[in-house]
């Protein structure tokens, strides 16, 4: 029998000491893109590791890359509301009409450099789109880079848009496409890879990026990009957490939530996103690719062409009670002041 106790009294105490040393919570992250690619390693993996750090240990993150907990990318900030998952990152754009005012941002020629447009999405958002978010536990929001083209068949006129198939992320670059006269084709980033291989596509509208991870730079072989320091569009990015998930954590750990929310976040994750940018142009030039830039004069041909998106906006907004010109004065507003700095 002292045996036995003694032995019941040393379990007790492994099992004790496992309970002490473990993690108080583990977070479940999903998101669309394989690990390598920038926003997971570059972004979302130093988050993890700076939250779990912050914590003592008593927050552990398991990170979920390309759908492995199941369901497609449009699905994900659903999972996050309703708790199929703890923590999100996903592409605003993916559910159409859902984020009206986030819009703002998608205008064409609106911001440049990743990183300040984050700190302004960040702001803008707090200010004036947290009613978009109600359903869940805001972490942040970002944008990618300046948005470029990247084509079988080069494109160096707005003249070669005209019929050519190419790939829009949003509901607002898909508009923007049909006033430049090409014919958009919704799709996920993940499928860009496949849509170019088998021609359903013959371009795609995505930042420099994430080419490497798509292997984008090897399909095809031009890419065409604007003069100024704006890009052809962006996209709009959110970092969300399941609600319960945040309210159920101890009073301590909220607070670790919580210091890694909002504009520094935002711009860690804009930042990674401007790095990206340069690591995926420099990979497309060292592969002998055609690299086009628009000079001042055709960019601007472009910038006149497209304007016809802001009316189509406003007038689509404004059918919902938001008043699209003043957001839109908004948005650029706080990219100029972030762009100062």
């Amino acid at each position: 029998m002292k045996l036995i106790n003694k032995l019941l009294a040393t379990a007790v105490g492994l099992v004790v000491w496992h309970s002490a040393s473990a993690a108080d919570v583990t977070l479940r992250f999903h998101q669309m893109l394989p690990p390598q690619a920038t926003i997971p390693s570059k972004a979302i993996l130093p988050w993890a590791q700076k939250v779990e750090k912050e914590s003592g240990g008593r927050i552990k993150i398991q990170h979920f890359p390309t759908m492995q907990l199941g369901g497609k990318p449009p699905e994900l900030f659903d999972q996050a509301k309703d708790g199929v998952v703890d923590v999100i990152w996903t592409v605003l754009g993916y559910t159409p009409g859902r984020f009206p005012k986030s819009e703002a941002f998608e205008l064409p020629f609106m911001s440049g450099l990743a990183e300040p447009a984050s700190r302004a999405f960040q702001e803008y958002v707090e200010k004036h789109a947290m009613d978009e978010f109600k359903d869940v536990k805001l972490i942040a929001v970002h944008v990618h880079g300046p948005g470029l083209f990247h084509s079988k068949d080069p494109i160096t006129r707005l003249e070669d848009m005209k019929g050519m198939k190419i790939r829009g992320g949003s509901r607002v670059i898909n508009i923007m496409l049909e006033q430049l006269g090409a014919t958009p084709v919704g799709m996920p980033v993940p499928a860009v890879g496949e849509g170019l291989s088998k021609g359903v596509i013959s371009a795609t509208t995505i930042p420099w990026e994430v080419t490497p991870a798509l292997k984008v730079q090897q399909i095809v072989k031009n890419h065409t990009g604007f003069a100024g320091d704006k890009g052809l569009y962006t996209q709009t990015f959110a970092v969300a957490m399941n609600k319960a998930s945040y309210e159920k954590l101890p009073a301590d750990l909220k607070k670790v939530i919580d210091a890694n929310s909002g504009s520094d976040t935002a711009a860690m994750f804009g930042r990674a996103m401007d790095e990206g940018d340069k690591v995926g142009l420099s990979i497309a030039q060292k592969a002998g690719n055609r690299i086009i830039m628009l000079d001042a004069v055709e960019t601007q041909t472009w910038r006149r062409t497209a304007s016809g998106v802001r009316a189509i906006w406003y007038k689509e907004v404004a059918a919902k009670g938001i008043d699209g010109p003043k957001l839109a004065a908004e948005a650029e507003a706080l990219i100029a002041k972030y762009s100062k700095k």
